[in-house]
């Protein structure tokens, strides 16, 4: 774009920020500051909904197509170390060498009490499949909507894992974070259909209101 091609007011450079915003072509530094300013400006925030709703038809042209497998290349990413042999269990190397094996039972029984809680509820959906090191379950129990790690750790230092909740054709709205192995949220029932999908954000979650990592396990609330 020239100089003479730019817009000559503050209106115009605002409206260009927004299409260039909804069009994904800003770098993540400036579409950082958008999304500040969105939440600050209501009337910026309607050029970008303006701009959503005038380029929302383009996607007609294309069809759905399953989503990629990306677990290896989150596994990656959240264990960059050598991979650990195949299926050995995950308190296996705190007890080699030289713990006895009264303590080494003592300290897989305390494990297994963490990562896999009692039951809470009605399991009523399942986050990654069934083999992969991540895995978490959702269950409901009439009052409260109840997502547990039943494998895998916690994130790496610096980084948390957050739990997010999709209606369909809507956009994920964040139940909360998981620093622990587990999180409760009061809900009046389970939404047959949604879906609940974890992600990996910065310490203190997602400065953005929306996903910002990758997504660590998914999977729709169904009826069981």
């Amino acid at each position: 774009m020239t100089t003479d091609d730019l817009p000559q007011t503050p209106e115009d450079r605002a409206d260009l920020l927004a299409a260039e915003y909804v069009l994904g072509v800003l770098p993540l530094s400036e579409r950082l500051a958008v999304e500040a300013q969105m939440k600050t400006d209501s009337v910026f925030a309607l050029r970008v909904a303006a701009w959503e709703a005038r380029l929302a038809p383009l996607n007609d042209d294309f069809a759905e197509v399953p989503a990629p497998d990306l677990m290896p290349k989150i596994e990656a990413r959240l264990f960059p170390t050598p991979a650990r042999p195949a299926r050995r269990s995950l308190f296996g190397w705190l007890v080699s060498g030289v713990l006895g094996a009264t303590t080494a039972v003592a300290l897989i029984l305390v494990g297994m009490a963490l990562l896999v809680p009692p039951s809470a509820g009605t399991l009523v959906a399942v986050l990654g499949e069934a083999e992969a090191s991540l895995r978490f379950e959702a269950r409901f129990d009439g009052a409260a909507l109840t997502v547990i790690r039943v494998a895998g750790v916690a994130a790496p230092e610096g980084q948390v894992q957050e739990v997010w909740l999709i209606a369909p054709d809507a956009a994920p709205v964040s139940l909360g974070l998981l620093p622990g192995d587990r999180l409760a949220v009061p809900y009046p029932a389970a939404p047959v259909g949604w879906t609940l999908a974890v992600s990996l954000e910065p310490a203190g979650g997602s400065p953005t209101g929306a996903p910002t990592g990758p997504v660590l396990a998914a999977g729709i609330i169904t009826d069981l």
